[in-house]
């Protein structure tokens, strides 16, 4: 009971860094932009409160809200979670990923490794505690995502199309539709994820130029 104690003090710890690290990102980016944050709500389509918290470091964003602020200021979602770097090799040792989702049950989606816009590429390591399941809203057009399962058994769902995939199994599939990836069975489930979103910003920047 202690040990699992200071590992639930550690975990909320994390997030509250990486909670705190985001909103900082978020700042920076707007007011690079020169938006108030009336304009980056409105350019993302979220609240006006929920940016202020965001940006405040006081909430753990979804994945879904993070994608609409990362692709409203044209940087990418990994962009929001790592401080900007020089032309180098990016390292990421093994549990320092940002986990960016946690289940009821204890499962995480952590994001390990990204690229920089116009062409964004994420790479996640996906846990998925038995019976849990997450939900994921349309990406921006033309996103791809590439997903190999580690261990256990995977469900996914895009459109009204169904996928069970064993240890092993990969799929690809578009995720300009909604999805939802699943663990119907009584082990855990591991799948790596790559996420390919092309033209981040490009939309925005587009329409300021039409403006």
């Amino acid at each position: 009971m202690l040990i699992s104690c200071i590992i639930m003090h550690y975990m909320d710890q994390s997030a509250e860094s990486l909670a705190r690290a985001i909103g900082l990102r978020v700042r920076q980016e707007r007011r690079a932009k020169d938006w108030t944050l009336n304009q980056l709500a409105e350019s993302a389509g979220v609240s006006r409160r929920m940016l202020v918290n965001v940006e405040q470091g006081s909430v753990n964003p979804s994945v879904g809200t993070l994608l609409r602020l990362s692709d409203a200021l044209g940087v990418g979602l990994p962009a929001l979670v790592e401080p900007p770097v020089a032309r180098v090799a990016q390292l990421t040792r093994r549990g320092a990923g940002a986990a960016l989702w946690t289940g009821e049950h204890g499962g995480r989606g952590v994001l390990v490794a990204g690229t920089e816009p116009p062409d964004v590429v994420e790479l996640w390591d996906w846990t998925l505690a038995p019976g849990e399941r997450h939900a994921s809203e349309a990406h921006s057009a033309g996103t791809r995502e590439l997903l190999h399962v580690q261990e256990g058994v995977v469900v996914v769902e895009t459109g009204d199309e169904r996928y069970e995939l064993e240890t092993g199994d990969a799929l690809g599939f578009f995720g300009d539709t909604a999805h939802s990836y699943a663990n119907p069975n009584t082990a855990p489930g591991r799948f790596s994820l790559a996420v390919f979103e092309p033209g981040v910003g490009a939309s925005h920047a587009s329409g300021a130029a039409d403006e």
